[in-house]
């Protein structure tokens, strides 16, 4: 990289590692029901939420009652959202009178934004409408993440809390997540976003003729391409709660590639930032909230050296090209499906960002990364999000594996499995299990189906081991609730459609279960002070055993489906194939 890609660099982690602190403090007080600036303002837009609804604000769960609570609440969103792809065509703010989803495609959707998921198998601007995309996806952006916020805050909880059976409530902790966290700063973000050139109208899409007409191929024939249409939108209000809340589902179909989602550097910055933001301030939260900060910034220090070491793989790939780039004498990287505007380290970043956290918003072509340098965005997401994953869900995986971790350390050496003063037991394990390996075995399965599904494997735009690499990653980005894509599968077909939405359910709704049932477990136990028999958590000794068991859950899971994919795709373009 040369020394302004280092700056940049430099300048974004440097102002994430400063707000991490303030952020993860307002956010301990916003669950923990402290007063904070926003209080006298919000406060009676929170009681009357309580209300409207019938909710006791003072009244706390168990975990089974918080689970359904939180069930219950996202199948009403996935009814609610269906509906409305399913009457598209009678609904308002349509100026292009655009024809109502398929069922099999609004099913699809609905299951993708409710998971948080955001996955597309259509062109934002040619599918959706306004209302669509404010009242049904932006809502659901809003909603969905703060449910997963929810379910995080229980998890710590269960941890910071000592012989009790409660561990919150979902309807207070969503309400809080919506009002005090992810509303307002959205709202700055949207301000930011549309000061540097992002639209934000209910214009209809204007027709703008092209300074020199164009020919272009046709089933009918050559025609020639006088003007080009121009769709407008609500589209900043939408792109800044898609980054901030991890959700990536773009307004337009290019997503962050578009120059009215992404329009200058500056931009660039700010959408890495929001992407960042949150996740990275749960780590302070979860530090606080447990009474050991040290805790937190010893998981934050785990996910800044996975997504920089991720960062910096991706570059080198993308910086060394292909080798048959090499053999033709092209230097200057692989540029194919780049953005030129921000240049290949920025690029690389925004992709290694967004697929550690669970965004799913692109600034590059997927399908045209080199065969390494695709395999870094699909190994960050198989390794489950972790760095820093998605609002909430990236912490709560980061816990499971560190119960994982405290338990495998204390039968190889002989200590005590506690993590955080409680004892870890059959059913943590059980749960922790269930949390990183859910998602792995559904990506395996529906792989596998789809291999063995002729019109699934002819929906790919390459074969060989590429093509595998295009299925691997579209099943891994939708069981981990990403979104991105490859980009080179038809993701419209009915096969995927339907396998992909339930791909998206069990990998959002298993893992949440299985945590908050480990959170009632932990709430119930008793503390236990720290000994001598007790492995110190907030050292580099386990910070390093934490790294190196992640790493090898992810490779003894999905090496040999890497291997045939990715890698395989790599030695035989290094063969000259």
């Amino acid at each position: 990289m040369d020394l302004l890609a280092w700056l940049q660099t430099g300048l974004l982690f440097g102002v994430l590692l400063l707000a991490i602190k303030p952020l993860g403090a307002y956010m301990a007080k916003v669950y923990g029901g402290q007063r904070t600036l926003l209080s006298p303002l919000l406060i009676p837009c929170e009681q009357l939420l309580y209300r409207v609804g019938g909710v006791d604000a003072d009244e706390e769960m168990g975990w089974q009652q918080y689970a359904v609570a939180m069930l219950l609440f996202n199948l009403a969103g996935l009814a609610m959202l269906f509906t409305l792809l399913c009457l598209q065509h009678l609904l308002p703010l349509n100026p292009r009178n655009l024809p109502p989803f398929t069922w099999q495609l609004a099913f699809n959707t609905a299951a993708s934004f409710v998971t948080n998921t955001n996955w597309q198998a259509y062109g934002g601007e040619t599918a959706a409408s306004y209302f669509i995309q404010m009242a049904g996806l932006t809502v659901q952006n809003f909603v969905a993440a703060a449910s997963g916020m929810a379910v995080a805050i229980a998890l710590i909880r269960g941890f910071a809390r000592r012989r009790t059976a409660l561990i919150g409530n979902f309807w207070v902790d969503v309400s809080r997540g919506v009002l005090y966290i992810l509303l307002p700063i959205s709202l700055l973000a949207a301000l930011a976003l549309v000061s540097q050139g992002v639209i934000q109208n209910f214009a209809p899409y204007r027709s703008v003729p092209l300074l020199q007409p164009s020919a272009v191929d046709t089933p009918l024939g050559q025609a020639t391409v006088t003007e080009a249409i121009l769709p407008m939108g609500p589209v900043a209000s939408q792109e800044a709660i898609k980054m901030l809340g991890t959700n990536g589902g773009g307004f337009f179909n290019a997503n962050s590639t578009h120059p009215f989602e992404n329009p200058t550097p500056l931009s660039h910055f700010l959408e890495i930032l929001l992407m960042l933001l949150i996740p990275a301030a749960f780590t302070h939260t979860f530090g606080l909230m447990v009474g050991n900060s040290r805790q937190g910034w010893t998981l934050l220090t785990i996910m800044l050296l996975l997504l920089a070491t991720a960062f910096l793989l991706l570059y080198r790939a993308e910086v060394a090209g292909t080798a048959p780039l090499a053999r033709a004498g092209i230097a200057g990287g692989n540029m194919e499906g780049k953005e030129i505007r921000f240049g290949l380290a920025a690029t690389s970043l925004f992709e290694a960002a967004t697929t550690a956290t669970s965004c799913g918003a692109v600034a590059a072509m997927h399908d045209s990364l080199t065969p390494l340098g695709g395999l870094v965005p699909l190994s960050l997401m198989l390794l489950g999000e972790v760095a820093f994953g998605g609002v909430g869900a990236g912490l709560s995986t980061m816990l499971a594996f560190a119960v994982i971790a405290v338990f495998i350390a204390g039968l190889m050496i002989g200590r005590t499995p506690e993590y955080l003063g409680k004892k870890i037991e059959v059913l943590e394990m059980w749960m922790a299990m269930v949390v990183v390996l859910a998602a792995g075995i559904v990506v395996l399965a529906f792989s596998a189906l789809a291999m063995a599904t002729p019109s699934a494997v002819a929906a790919t735009a390459n074969g060989g081991a590429h093509g595998l690499s295009e299925i691997l990653y579209a099943f891994a980005s939708m069981a981990n609730n990403n979104g991105s894509a490859f980009a080179g599968l038809n993701a419209g077909l009915d096969f995927y459609a339907l396998l992909g939405a339930v791909a998206m359910l069990i990998g959002r709704f298993v893992p949440a279960v299985a945590m908050l049932a480990m959170a009632g477990s932990l709430a119930a136990k008793k503390y236990v002070p720290p000994s001598l028999g007790t492995l110190p958590t907030d050292k580099a000794p386990f910070a390093l055993w934490l790294v190196l068991v992640i790493l090898i859950v992810g490779a003894l899971s999905f090496f040999p489906a890497l291997a045939l994919g990715p890698i395989a795709d790599h030695l035989t373009t290094v063969g000259g194939r």
